[in-house]
């Protein structure tokens, strides 16, 4: 059996698990039950708490940390609340238990993918507050549905709303990946999804009778998309479930203030930052391309990538030095000076 956090265990790892047991699995994920737990740290951290509903049943949470000065933009720490399926029969333990084994291990769905970032974000407010700090940019925290099946009922309905207008977001994050090696990887840019829905028509009828022109039999090309269509007659046709042709790239460059002060912890932390581009595609994608450079980063090296896999796990040690990172990261970001537009 799991321990619900024994004695010893600490408070933030605690909460972590206590995330994992929510199912906001899909097809159906349990968002109430998120949205119940994140009013409740809202509360507990004395945070801003805003719900949107972009679409029936879909809520943005946000939580906010005002700044001490209004006139600048302010900073999005963005994650997202929905998980992927499990099989259950391939995991060693269940995937919705929260469940550590003796050597600090965390399995579960979503402990890389990204509910640790959640939690990483909210424990590292946590510590700055009771410290007693304030910084001058305001600091929104959104928990976002969706984003495994595309964010269509999500982050893309989110940033065209006014709610996102009124946040004023000058600078964003959002997830990466886990760094097998000592390094943490960050990624500036990610690729632009084509999902593809192909419909096939043609005779029915059961395959012992070796119809011809049945729909089946027109799927067996391998040409190009459009001259594969064209090869296989009339009733072959193609449609993009989801096409992104507007890629953006966040500036890495050391003369770019956001930049500089997000490589600058890791240099003060004397932390290895590896620049990437993501080889999927993640809400960043969205916040980019209405103009709020964003970066993608999950502080999790010396782990196995395992998002989407079964047995995902993440060491209870990586994930409180990630609340460390996050701890530093936070303060420096939104401390950067006005910029030019701002003043």
């Amino acid at each position: 059996m799991a321990s619900k956090g024994g004695e010893g265990e600490h408070p933030s790892v605690t909460l972590f698990r206590q995330y994992l047991r929510i199912r906001t699995v899909q097809p159906e994920p349990d968002y109430g039950a998120a949205v119940a737990f994140l009013e409740e740290r809202a509360r507990q951290l004395d945070l801003g708490c805003q719900k949107v509903e972009v679409a029936p049943g879909h809520v943005v949470t946000v939580l906010t940390w005002p700044g001490t000065n209004p006139t600048l933009s302010s900073i999005l720490l963005n994650s997202h609340t929905d998980v992927v399926p499990v099989f259950k029969e391939h995991w060693s333990h269940d995937p919705f238990e929260g469940f550590k084994d003796a050597d600090g291990y965390i399995y579960g769905r979503g402990s890389q993918d990204m509910k640790c970032v959640s939690i990483q974000y909210l424990e590292a407010v946590r510590r700055l507050k009771v410290e007693g700090h304030r910084f001058p940019r305001t600091i929104h925290m959104t928990f976002v549905p969706d984003e495994e099946t595309g964010g269509h009922q999500g982050m893309e309905l989110f940033v065209k709303r006014p709610e996102f207008q009124a946040l004023r977001a000058g600078f964003a994050l959002d997830e990466g990946l886990a760094n097998p090696t000592d390094a943490f990887t960050v990624f500036y840019s990610e690729r632009s999804p084509w999902w593809v829905r192909v419909t096939s028509t043609g005779k029915p009828g059961h395959g012992s009778r070796f119809i011809e022109d049945t729909a089946a039999e027109k799927l067996a090309f391998e040409e190009q998309l459009q001259s594969w269509c064209q090869a296989a007659g009339k009733g072959v046709t193609f449609e993009f479930a989801q096409k992104w042709t507007k890629p953006q790239v966040t500036s890495t460059d050391e003369s770019d203030p956001w930049w500089a002060a997000f490589s600058g912890v890791f240099k003060d932390m004397n932390l290895t930052l590896e620049p990437d581009i993501f080889p999927a595609a993640t809400d960043c994608r969205y916040i980019r391309a209405v103009g709020v450079p964003a970066l993608g980063f999950s502080p999790m090296n010396h782990t196995p990538v395992l998002l989407h896999d079964h047995d995902e796990r993440l060491h209870e040690a990586v994930f409180l030095r990630g609340v460390d990172i996050y701890t530093q990261l936070l303060p420096a970001l939104a401390s950067v000076p006005a910029l030019p537009s701002e003043s």
